[in-house]
């Protein structure tokens, strides 16, 4: 699919089980995959329980979010490259030497960084309102990929027997944060939009955007050696698997 090509929440949720099914850990892709989908039914679930102000707002961003990491998948699907900001993921997803947990916080970074302010920017067309107007059920789909983080960290990350605070994964992993993240993310969205009526200046800062983030993405994706891999399975050095 492509960006434009937005579905409904429940369609979403849908083509990510499609996707889980085809992938197996220790696939990078597929670990991040794992996750998102948790994020995206705890959102769904939430529409219903009065949780967001707006929740037809909330709805179509989620949709117009999710469709930026489907249009990845799908363009690495079809032997095209990913979008700059996507691309580390999907070249490391079978890297020995990448610990789980650097995978999932790689994909939060693409996804957050640089889709997140694309994807407000996309529902407020849409909707024709602006991103003030969604900051507060933006900061609370933002303390929802927070608890999903959080538990994600507990999953993947090794216990104290295996590792110390001098291992490299604690220190890969200490330098991203989602709730810097998340400011960042904000902070673009809100200069995008002052923006919006120079295309040229636009386009070229949200390219720029996606090779930066991509930068991130790669450094959080550093080949780690000893203790710090003591959580990635023997299977993962058997090489590819099927290509998502």
């Amino acid at each position: 699919m492509t960006i434009n090509q937005v579905l409904t929440i429940d369609q979403v949720v849908e083509r990510m089980r499609e996707i889980g099914a085809g992938l197996a850990e220790p696939d990078g892709v597929a670990v991040f995959n794992r996750m998102y989908l948790t994020v995206t039914e705890l959102i769904r679930d939430q529409l219903t329980q009065a949780h967001f102000d707006d929740p037809v707002a909330v709805a179509e961003l989620d949709a117009a979010f999710a469709a930026r990491y489907l249009a990845a998948v799908d363009a690495n699907s079809a032997g095209h490259r990913p979008t700059a900001c996507w691309r580390p993921l999907f070249e490391l997803r079978w890297h020995p030497g990448i610990h789980p947990l650097q995978f999932a916080l790689a994909g939060m970074n693409a996804h957050i960084e640089h889709d997140l302010p694309l994807a407000v920017l996309d529902t407020c067309r849409t909707l024709h309102c602006e991103p003030l107007e969604l900051e507060d059920d933006y900061l609370r789909i933002n303390a929802l990929l927070a608890q999903v983080e959080n538990e994600v960290r507990d999953e993947l990350l090794p216990g104290p027997e295996v590792l110390d605070l001098a291992d490299p994964l604690l220190h890969v992993i200490g330098v991203w944060s989602i709730d810097r993240a998340r400011d960042a993310a904000w902070a673009t969205t809100l200069t995008l939009w002052e923006l919006r009526e120079i295309p040229f200046v636009r386009d070229a800062m949200a390219a720029t955007l996606s090779s930066s983030v991509g930068m991130v993405s790669r450094a959080l994706l550093t080949p780690l050696n000893g203790p710090g891999n003591a959580g990635v399975p023997q299977s993962a050095v058997t090489g590819p698997g099927p290509a998502v």
